[in-house]
């Protein structure tokens, strides 16, 4: 008897062992498969990948914006000089010349001068911020200032004085309050997400719509979510905190943590089944990832820490696309000087605006660089400014689709009532003609009345089931 309750103790810790080891092997095998050799790659096996299943054309792609950014206004010019050429490109294929990119974009996601950016651009107005205005912004704080490594916008705001950490909230928070107010998170007008580091949690922070829809507790000024992304160097702590005071953030930036907030950003759509229903895989998107360019008087460590890290980022996300990789998700990226492209205009400050919006053009007439899994970065076949618009020709499509089923929808709409109405009965026409009313059933033709319509009463009422 304990022989045989050992063996069945044996066989059912033997299965345990087998069903785990099957779901590490299909975890590890979809990690293979999606990261690390993409889903139209050839296996070492010789085994070529089935392509992901694509998504259903009548839900539509979630069209996400993420921009790169360091602590300086200058790290912004390149993504403000291809936002501009975008919504130029939206505006025409659209036929509204008052477009702004927040009717084309979902979500958008920014760290550093790409967190003032997305702030900027999805704030609710009136008026709201257009690319041209986002830019201006960008180059009235870098014109005629030079930035030592990790000074950032708060510097720059305050013309080259460094502030100590003790009086940081208030500093950071006046260096952006004429832009944005008292906006919160809660009054942009589509989801946004700007990462900082927390020195108190030693961990990345997210400010996010989501999070400040659900509580008071995670709702930050907008002026204040700038400040913290941009904070950066030693002893340049900025301290924010919620509208209610319940959180506390001892931020130092957003380059430091997330980089290239891209990953950060599909992940969020596709874990917010609120807002994001129809996003159920990453088929369903449509990503434009903008990096921050090649600036200039970064120290060579950060410079080579944040690429890499930016780098691995858009290694992940283009073989997480798979096929779809060269029409879904699209990255704007300078060479600066490297893949053989020679050395690259450097947006830079202090230089007058026309010279500074001259170098960021120049840099999105570059030929992209793409990153390859152990091989560095190529240059790929097109321009940053033709990726530019490729992109606006499918946002446009997505767009137009999105227009023709909500046109459909409010033809439909007016329908419905009248065909209730007539399936019902309950709004019948009057009848103004006076006839003489129907004669009364007798208790024979009533009971058989009630008889045979108490099922549908029962459903109606509950009692069975639709």
């Amino acid at each position: 008897m304990e022989e045989a309750a050992t063996d069945r103790e044996q066989g059912k810790d033997d299965d345990v062992d087998a069903a785990a080891g099957s779901l590490t092997y299909e975890i590890f095998s979809l990690l293979e498969s999606k990261f690390l050799f993409g889903c139209d790659a050839v296996r070492p096996s010789g085994r070529r990948l089935l392509p992901p299943a694509t998504a259903s054309a009548s839900t539509g792609k979630v069209c996400v914006l993420s921009i790169d950014g360091g602590a300086r206004a200058a790290d912004g010019l390149l993504a403000g000089a291809a936002l501009v050429r975008l919504e130029a490109a939206l505006r025409r294929r659209s036929g509204s010349p008052a477009a702004r990119l927040a009717d084309f974009f979902d979500v958008a996601a920014g760290s550093g001068a790409g967190g003032v950016l997305a702030a900027l651009l999805f704030a609710r107005g009136p008026p709201m911020f257009s690319a041209d205005d986002a830019l201006a912004f960008l180059l009235r704080r870098a014109r005629r200032h030079r930035f030592a490594g990790g000074l950032g916008l708060l510097r720059l705001a305050h013309r080259g004085r460094p502030f100590p950490s003790s009086s940081s909230s208030s500093a950071a928070a006046a260096a952006f309050g004429r832009a944005l107010g008292d906006l919160t998170l809660r009054d942009t007008v589509r989801p946004v997400l700007v990462p900082c580091y927390d020195l108190a949690t030693r961990a990345p922070f997210l400010f996010s719509r989501a999070d400040a829809a659900e509580r008071a507790a995670h709702d930050f000024r907008l002026r204040d979510v700038c400040a913290a992304t941009c904070a950066a160097g030693a002893g340049r702590v900025v301290e924010v905190a919620s509208v209610d005071g319940a959180t506390r953030v001892r931020a130092v930036g957003g380059g430091g943590a997330l980089g290239n907030p891209t990953a950060a950003a599909i992940t969020h759509v596709l874990n917010n089944r609120r807002e994001f229903p129809g996003a159920a895989s990453i088929d369903d998107l449509l990503v434009l990832s903008i990096g921050t360019g090649a600036g200039a008087g970064e120290p060579e460590a950060a410079s080579i820490a944040a690429e890499g890290v930016s780098d691995m980022v858009d290694q992940a996300v283009a073989m997480a696309f798979g096929r779809s990789r060269t029409t879904n998700y699209i990255r704007i990226q300078g060479t600066g000087g490297r893949c053989g492209g020679g050395r690259a205009p450097r947006a830079c400050g202090g230089e007058a605006k026309q010279q500074a919006v001259w170098k960021a053009e120049a840099m999105l007439l570059q030929r992209g660089v793409e990153s390859v899994l152990f091989q560095g970065r190529k240059l790929s076949g097109e321009t940053n400014a033709e990726k530019v618009e490729r992109f606006a020709r499918e946002m446009a499509k997505e767009h137009a689709r999105r227009k023709k089923k909500k046109q459909q929808q409010q033809q439909m709409g007016p329908c419905l009532p009248v065909v209730a109405a007539a399936t019902s009965g309950a709004a019948a026409p009057p009848n103004n003609d006076k006839q003489p009313p129907p004669p009364l059933p007798t208790t024979t033709t009533a009971n058989a009345a009630k008889k045979k319509h108490t099922p549908a009463t029962s459903r109606l009422d509950g009692g069975g089931t639709r």
